[in-house]
């Protein structure tokens, strides 16, 4: 997927006619400064950190500002943080506007009922994620008639709009579901949508576009997202690998496969970090080139869970053996291995020749793993 930053959200916005506040992107506490000097945008104004995590508000990274000393100020601070892991690279100036509530409006996938669904809550803002779910409506959208004018009603009155703001979200929601289908998105999100007098304003942007509808969208190519260095490398040679928190390795093939491993492992009480899913492949030098880079993420251990299948688990394991072959032993770390199917006994054999624990049963191979990582293999 491809996510924008706020600014980059907020061109899209634009584009398709949200309504959004008066601003202008700055790099530097000098730049940030001639933007309000020279009228581009009004005081007093609002400086948000451009990443991608969440909470911002709450993390320091949005300040106000009256003057544009303060508005100096503000940008040397923000522009010098690092915010949850990313460096604060870019800033968005808006101008601060008289706010009297606070919703929410989303338009997303729902992958259950293979249709767009409509989100909104009339409690927006930084707690949205701790509203009940009870006060949060969804309305599934049929996309050939698209957004209807009774979904757009029912929208207003979960919202408590009428009149002048009912109107104005009527307009918010054509433009969002022409920006959720022109754009290809996952996700097209405002929180909070303010209302400002009889009108609605976006003051932020979330913006998700589907990786396999890139080739439509050329101009998305070199957008920077939340993707690690590695995970940057890994999608350059089409692999699918994830790095989290946690220091235990996960090789496994098949999405479902990946993530019952990761819930085992949670269970046992380990901590899951980079996971890599080798899909149908068993192909030794893919399996070579996704084994070393998940070495250059240093986990303490690796965890390798293999169906057979299509999948042959004897050339699974020939190409892990001559992987684990190029890391310096320095850098090696303790491998504990479950394979199961399509020649498992051949792979068994190779993997144990090599050194490397293999254990049949699921429950016990995951806690050799979560041993192996704390130190007690």
């Amino acid at each position: 997927m491809v996510k924008l930053a706020e600014w980059q959200g907020k061109v899209v916005f634009r584009k398709y006619g949200v309504p959004l506040p008066r601003g202008e992107v700055a790099r530097t506490p000098a730049e940030a400064e001639a933007l309000v000097r020279g009228g581009k945008v009004p005081l007093p104004c609002v400086i948000k950190a451009q990443v991608l995590a969440g909470g911002r508000g709450k993390g320091g990274a949005v300040r106000f500002a009256n003057t544009p000393e303060e508005v100096r100020d503000a940008a040397a601070a923000i522009l010098g943080l690092e915010f949850k892991g990313e460096k604060v690279r870019e800033l968005l100036l808006e101008e601060k506007l008289p706010i009297a509530r606070e919703l929410y409006v989303s338009m997303t996938l729902d992958r259950a009922q293979r249709l767009p669904i409509l989100i909104t809550s009339a409690q927006g803002g930084v707690e949205i994620e701790s509203v009940p779910d009870a006060q949060i409506d969804r309305q599934p959208v049929d996309p050939f008639p698209g957004l209807t004018g009774y979904e757009k009603r029912r929208a207003a009155k979960v919202l408590g709009l009428s009149g002048g703001p009912a109107r104005s979200l009527g307009q918010v929601l054509d433009a969002l579901w022409k920006t959720f289908q022109q754009e290809d998105a996952e996700l097209v999100e405002i929180n909070p949508l303010a209302v400002v007098g009889d009108a609605l304003v976006a003051l932020d942007a979330k913006v998700i576009i589907e990786d396999d509808a890139a080739f439509r969208h050329p101009e998305y190519a070199e957008v920077r997202d939340d993707r690690t260095e590695l995970e940057e490398i890994a999608r350059e040679k089409e692999i699918a690998f994830v790095q989290l928190d946690g220091n235990i390795g996960v090789i496994a093939n098949g999405a479902g496969l990946t993530m019952a491993t990761l819930d085992v492992l949670k269970e046992l009480g380990g901590a899951p970090g980079v996971f890599l899913d080798l899909g149908g492949t068993d192909d030794p030098k893919k399996v070579t080139e996704a084994f070393l880079l998940m070495a250059r993420a240093r986990p303490s251990a690796v965890f390798l869970n293999i169906f057979g299948g299509i999948t042959r688990c004897d050339t699974v394991a020939k190409g892990l053996v001559e992987a684990m072959q190029q890391v310096p032993a320095a850098e090696r770390f303790p491998l504990v291995a479950r394979i199961r199917g399509n020649n498992e006994a051949e792979g068994i054999a190779l993997l144990r020749s090599a050194g490397v624990t293999a254990i049949s049963d699921l429950r016990a191979s995951a806690q050799a793993a979560v041993d192996a990582a704390r130190g007690r293999a």
